[in-house]
């Protein structure tokens, strides 16, 4: 069973949507690299088409009705929308959900140190990811630094055309001859992710007199520049930029992602390479549907949650209570508040767990097995299951589902196809399905396949970016 190439059946007016989808899809990624910005930029679009926040709604009493719309947050990393349906609450919901983290290095807690005339920024990567990918690779900085007077400073370096960027080093092949007899998981040594981000030493013309009982009332970064004047130099550009100090970064969430913007792929322009795609490029797709949904049977809820990446975990992350308590608010502003009805109400909805597949590539097809794999410019790829083994870790949507799902994308003429995570037993992965799940909710994983998954730079199609888009907001309309 070989489902066709989505691209033959477009007609001019698919292709002019489908390319805008695409440029506002990669301006989206290209300024949200991180969770927390992801965030910020989606509350910001779902305000403009209406949205307002649950937290207001909540403190003012304010019943929620049909047709109404509102948005609620976590920690600014996690983000639920919700469209108020005319039907009764307790039927339950027509649910999208993503997650917006990525693959990445995170800088430690005590990250700056210099070694030989080098300043460097100490690392630990976050999810899984392939450390030899991450070497000499521009690499931008992103995050927040919380200071103890309350304040929280916005950083990010490396993607404005005038800012410097960071990498990590390798070693020179003229002299790596055992470094390329290692296993590919030993070549780059993860406490070896250190970012190099100077070379130039603070100096200091005259040191002050200083008597005896009096105070050195010199910034720290003058103080440490006998010992180590390229750290200090770079800790003078960051007080007088940021205005923080070394300690700050004890209170701090830094990421270095890779620097630059995604852009077209191919002559033909038929596909999208940028950072971050697993798994932004089902949650914007999944955004853009919510956006687009108009009065609603069921209340159409989009759930972009954090943490997938290292398991669900946190108060930000599926497995928290965010979502639950998101979902019981907004049963009590719509006057069906109470234990019983959220949990009817959880039982009687429907999820699609968005989230990529991993594309068929040629060049590794011994890793796939050809008819059950995922295409690019095939459509909307659905995993019944995913996890590993004997589908361990998996929630394995039931068949009456699968049918249901089925009827829907082919009502709505979506191009769609079925796909497993490559051939059994060569290894596995999973999402957040099994979490909702456990309401006894129906939950199918769904996504986009993607080439090089969890790659600084990854690949997708246009035409699954396009066909994702229509199958969600399908989903939401009549799931």
């Amino acid at each position: 069973m070989e489902h066709d190439v989505a691209w033959k059946k477009y007609d001019e007016a698919d292709l002019e949507s489908l390319d805008q989808l695409a440029a506002e899809y990669i301006g989206f990624i290209s300024d949200n690299k991180t969770e927390r910005e992801c965030a910020v930029a989606a509350i910001a679009q779902a305000e403009e088409h209406g949205y307002k926040s649950l937290d207001e709604a909540v403190r003012e009493g304010r019943a929620l009705h049909p047709g109404d719309k509102v948005w609620a947050q976590a920690s600014g990393k996690a983000l639920i929308l919700a469209h108020v349906g005319t039907a009764p609450l307790v039927e339950g919901f027509n649910i999208l959900g993503a997650h917006i983290d990525s693959p990445r290095l995170d800088l430690k807690q005590n990250p700056l140190a210099e070694a030989n005339g080098l300043a460097y920024l100490d690392t630990h990567y976050y999810g899984g990811i392939k450390n030899y990918q991450w070497v000499t690779l521009p690499l931008a900085l992103h995050g927040v630094i919380a200071k103890i007077d309350g304040s929280v400073v916005d950083v990010q370096v490396g993607e404005d055309e005038g800012d410097p960027v960071f990498c990590v080093t390798d070693l020179l092949v003229h002299l790596a001859n055992k470094q390329m007899e290692k296993k590919a998981t030993e070549v780059i040594e993860a406490e070896n992710l250190d970012i190099l981000i100077g070379n130039r030493p603070l100096v200091v013309k005259k040191e002050p007199d200083v008597g005896e009982g009096q105070d050195d009332d010199r910034p720290a970064f003058e103080k440490l520049a006998e010992k180590e004047p390229v750290k200090a130099f770079a800790l003078k550009l960051l007080a007088e930029k940021y205005d923080i100090a070394e300690e700050d970064f004890l209170s701090a969430e830094i990421e270095a992602v890779p620097a630059g913007r995604a852009r077209d792929l191919g002559f033909d322009r038929s596909m999208v390479i940028g950072y971050g795609q697993d798994d932004r490029v089902c949650a914007y797709t999944s955004l853009a549907a919510q956006l687009a949904v108009e009065q609603p049977q069921k209340t159409a809820l989009c759930v972009l949650v954090d943490k997938e990446e290292i398991g669900s975990v946190g108060a930000t992350g599926m497995a928290s209570q965010f979502f639950e308590n998101t979902v019981a608010e907004l049963m009590e502003l719509a006057g069906e508040g109470g234990s019983l009805p959220l949990r009817r109400a959880l039982a009687a909805s429907s999820m699609l767990s968005s989230d990529v597949s991993a594309g068929f590539d040629p060049a590794y097809a011994a890793a796939f097995e050809a008819k059950n794999s995922a295409y690019l410019g095939r459509g909307l790829v659905f995993n019944k299951y995913t996890g590993s083994r004997g589908k361990s870790g998996s929630n394995d949507a039931s068949a009456e589902y699968m049918a249901r799902i089925r009827r829907i994308m082919g009502d709505a003429g979506v191009s769609f196809q079925t796909a497993e995570l490559g051939k059994v037993d060569v290894g596995g992965g999973g999402t957040i399905a099994y979490i909702p799940a456990k309401y006894g909710m129906e939950v199918i994983d769904s996504g986009v396949a993607v080439l090089s998954m969890h790659a600084p730079w990854e690949v997708t199609s246009k035409a699954d970016i396009y066909e994702a888009f229509k199958g969600y907001e399908a989903f939401l309309k009549n799931a």
